[in-house]
């Protein structure tokens, strides 16, 4: 197999948020400076992204230090629509995924045609046993999975990957 990477990411700031989606539109699109993505897609700013996970469903992906603030403005902003803001990042893990090896990596552990993965799609799916998403990233993939089964995702990425080691960025 090609050589690949798997990379650790420290804390990132991550926010679900869910409701209407054709409703908080405007008032999402001011606080987060993007609009909201088609669906199974995602949208960037200067300063965060936004994956489409279901038709209720968004994540906002940002800094760790961001994520409280950035959390507390679209709740005021969303204050009287049907929707809820909850900060996420501390119960999920990210990984990249680079290298020649990547597209190796993750077909060999989820049912998915990189083939026809679109450059800003987001793909929900299973890694092994275990819900992920992953989009494009680079010139390879940013995973996100829970943090209970983090040990047991970078166990399978290392096993997809080889023998490299799983490296913690600072």
């Amino acid at each position: 197999m090609s050589e690949s990477v798997i990379t650790a990411l420290p804390p990132v700031g991550m926010i679900t948020v869910r409701g209407v989606l054709d409703e908080i539109g405007d008032a999402f699109t001011n606080v987060v400076g993007c609009p909201i993505p088609e669906q199974r897609l995602s949208t960037r700013s200067e300063v965060c992204g936004v994956l489409w996970m279901s038709p209720d469903e968004l994540l906002i992906l940002t800094d760790a230090a961001s994520e409280r603030g950035l959390a507390d403005r679209l709740t005021g902003a969303l204050a009287g629509q049907f929707a809820t803001v909850v900060g996420i990042g501390d119960a999920r893990v990210v990984f990249d995924i680079s290298g020649p090896g990547a597209d190796d990596v993750i077909t060999s552990l989820a049912p998915v045609d990189l083939a026809a993965l679109g450059e800003t799609e987001v793909r929900r799916t299973r890694l092994a046993q275990i819900p992920a998403a992953f989009w494009r990233e680079g010139g390879g993939y940013r995973l996100i999975c829970f943090r209970s089964v983090a040990a047991y995702a970078e166990t399978l990425l290392q096993n997809a990957a080889g023998t490299h080691p799983v490296t913690q960025r600072a």
